[in-house]
């Protein structure tokens, strides 16, 4: 009888061994910290089934991905080298006080900690100032998308009343008459000509070399095992599983590159924001805006498009109870601009110490800010 018994502790002892070798992991997993680090210890390929939904556009995580610029290249360099100095040159606005760097300062990570950008004669923008690094890998700009290409972004702050005002027309001339700049064009575009063509161009080459540096979580996934906290892998577990974030904060840069409705179009209230339906004037578009990338989220708060939520704690709670759902009036009910959240959106449930998990993992998202500047700006 006692041989039976050790035979059967064995079998299940093995069995119990096996399920936490096991990478076919779901949401009810209750798993041990050794067992979460042994399997994320693994290549991404091997890492539990995230919980995505039907309609997600997924893409697993994963490591830093390079700037497309390549300054090895003399020619780009130059074009890098002069989009830098017109970044920083607040002689680019009307005012000759504001710069693009205005809103989007390097040792901010590259936004400018305000709820909403401030702008030419101190007025407000309706929205938060996004952070540049790894912008090049958007497919459409701004929060509404209405910007193709990081050229065509370029000119809008430039041209707005209400950020830095500045005539276009004037733009070129105003800039030629600075004879500093000459051998900067010369070097970049083999000519001294200053066009707002050639202006926008270098802002934008300079854009895209704008990145992020390695993380905690990079150099985790490049096998150094350590680099993660115990409690930054449960994060990453939940995060990839049962708060549900992978739906829409995926790939290396933890965006899908997509647009969603959060619930925070504050339809018919003060702050109210279409969003992309202003680009498309498609109704299901109403209340859409672009997924952000999540490196270096925690430091560049205030979040959403809005800037109306200062405190990461607020964040997950709104995201743990589905965010908000718009209240219908009467007179709405047949509204064809009625906003509908996203489908992906759904309550989490997650417990206090879940939430201060997903947190700290985003911690991990973090890395050095890049000390960027011009000393001094051609005369």
């Amino acid at each position: 009888m006692n041989k039976v018994l050790v035979t059967l502790a064995l079998i299940l002892t093995g069995l119990i061994l096996f399920s936490f070798q096991s990478t076919n992991f779901n949401d009810d997993d209750e798993l041990s910290i050794d067992s979460l680090r042994k399997v994320y210890s693994k290549p991404t390929d091997h890492w539990p089934k995230p919980t995505v939904d039907k309609g997600a556009v997924f893409q697993e995580l994963g490591e830093l991905p390079p700037s497309p610029v390549d300054l090895k290249n003399d020619s780009v360099k130059n074009v890098v080298e002069l989009g830098k100095i017109l970044f920083f040159d607040p002689r680019l606005s009307g005012s000759n006080q504001i710069s693009c760097s205005s809103c989007h300062a390097p040792d901010l990570h590259w936004s400018d900690g305000r709820q909403v950008s401030v702008g030419h004669d101190h007025l407000t923008n309706i929205r938060n100032a996004p952070s540049l690094e790894n912008v090049w890998f958007y497919k459409r700009l701004f929060w509404d998308g209405r910007a193709a290409s990081l050229e065509e972004q370029a000119e809008s702050p430039v041209a707005a009343h209400n950020e830095m005002h500045q005539d276009m027309k004037m733009l070129p001339k105003k800039l030629t008459k600075i004879k500093g700049y000459q051998p900067y064009f010369t070097a970049a575009f083999g000519s001294k000509t200053i066009t707002n063509k050639r202006i926008f161009e270098s802002l934008a080459t300079f854009q895209r070399s704008i990145v992020s540096r390695r993380t905690p979580f990079d150099r985790f996934l490049a096998r150094d095992k350590k680099a993660l906290t115990d409690q930054q892998i449960v994060g990453l577990h939940l995060f990839r599983t049962k708060a549900r974030c992978i739906n829409c904060h995926n790939g290396p840069l933890f965006t899908d590159n997509e647009f969603h409705n959060d619930g925070l179009t504050y339809f018919k209230r003060k702050y109210e924001d279409l969003g992309l339906y202003n680009v498309t004037k498609k109704p299901e578009d109403v209340g859409k805006f672009k997924t952000p990338g999540l490196r270096n989220v925690m430091k560049t708060a205030p979040w959403f498009h809005n800037g109306l939520f200062p405190d990461m704690d607020g964040v997950m709670n709104m995201y743990n109870v589905g965010m908000p759902v718009q209240r219908v009036r009467p007179e709405q009910e047949n509204d064809p601009l009625l906003p509908k959240n996203d489908k992906l959106l759904k309550g989490l449930m997650l417990s206090k110490a879940e939430k201060d998990a997903v947190v700290s993992f985003l911690d991990a998202l973090t890395s050095p800010t890049v000390l960027v500047r011009v000393e001094k700006l051609p005369q």
